[in-house]
């Protein structure tokens, strides 16, 4: 069973852009974000990306889990461990 899922990306069909009111921000960003970790993108990316890049983008999302995540929603969400 797979523990992580890309649906949103797949069935939204609404605007994508940024900085026009709250519900069009939110979902853009999860359309990318969705679109940035597709499998076939990181292949071709992640040689590509600085380490300077790699750490920063890592530091972010950590930054973020940390701020806005419980532990146990930490465990459950992000890395998708049983209840």
């Amino acid at each position: 069973m797979t523990k992580h899922r890309h649906n949103f990306v797949e069935e939204y069909d609404g605007y994508v852009g940024f900085g026009f009111e709250r519900e069009v921000d939110e979902a853009t960003l999860i359309c990318y974000l969705q679109k940035f970790s597709d499998d076939r993108l990181m292949a071709l990316i992640r040689s590509r990306l600085s380490e300077e890049d790699m750490e920063a983008l890592f530091e972010m999302i950590s930054r973020l889990l940390k701020q806005y995540l419980s532990e146990a929603e930490y465990h459950r969400y992000f890395l998708g461990d049983e209840e």
